[in-house]
């Protein structure tokens, strides 16, 4: 049994440090790659794929994302707050989940930027979450194809999708692509306040409802000024 969420949070509270100088005075999800902010290129995308509704979260110089955000309609952007408490990737979440709803939702960050292959990843994820087996479901991008990406990867992944965390030592051949699609029922008992989702993923991981996609494209690690030059040569390379 497939699910096709409807409902999306996009993260976009972070402090975007490692993007300065851009992010001085512009926060980083407004970022532009390619003509388009990175933060428009997941909300196309996310619309594209049938969600409705996206909950961004703001932080940092969140007025200038809440003016940017408020004339879409595909997906309509409902904003959560978080400028008075920094509340980390899943206490954001949470602040959030009475907007998401009951249903399975996307969960994607802003800053995540991917070229779709012959079908769009979102719409294979939508197709591959079975909410029986899975809690989540993690775009996984392979590291050695990815651009702006150095680190040792984040899981190994079996024959049928479910991922093995990387040891302290071990080099796997998948990073998480800020992707995933999440049942909110996960959260019933979370923590309060601010805490990483990666704490979420570990649990999942543990009762073996952690799986994986491969993701069919290019990925784009956007995590530095540098980056951006590297992601729009990709764009226009894939777009030649």
């Amino acid at each position: 049994m497939s699910v096709k969420p409807t409902k999306a949070m996009v993260l976009a509270a972070g402090l975007g440090l490692r993007m300065r100088p851009l992010t001085d005075h512009m926060p980083k999800p407004l970022v532009q790659v390619a003509g388009r902010t990175l933060l428009d290129h997941v909300l196309d995308k996310l619309g594209n794929a049938g969600v409705s509704e996206a909950v961004v979260n703001v932080h940092y110089l969140p007025d200038q994302i809440i003016d940017h955000v408020a004339t879409r309609t595909k997906p309509r952007v409902i904003i959560s707050d978080e400028r008075d408490e920094v509340l980390e990737t899943g206490g954001g979440v949470v602040k959030a989940l009475p907007l998401l709803g009951h249903e399975p939702f996307f969960h994607v960050n802003a800053d995540t930027l991917w070229i779709d292959g012959v079908r769009p990843n979102l719409a294979r994820m939508a197709d591959a979450f079975d909410p029986e087996r899975m809690d989540i479901l993690l775009l996984m991008a392979p590291t050695t194809s990815s651009i702006g990406y150095g680190g040792r990867g984040d899981y190994a992944m079996l024959p049928d999708g479910a991922l093995r965390k990387r040891k302290e030592h071990q080099v796997v051949p998948f990073v998480y692509a800020g992707v995933a699609i999440m049942s909110p029922a996960q959260f019933a008992d979370a923590p309060a306040g601010k805490f990483s989702l990666t704490k979420m993923f570990d649990r999942a991981n543990e009762q073996e409802r952690l799986f994986g996609l491969r993701l069919d494209g290019v990925w784009m690690h956007v995590g530095t000024p540098d980056a951006v030059h590297a992601a729009e040569e990709a764009f226009l390379e894939s777009v030649a």
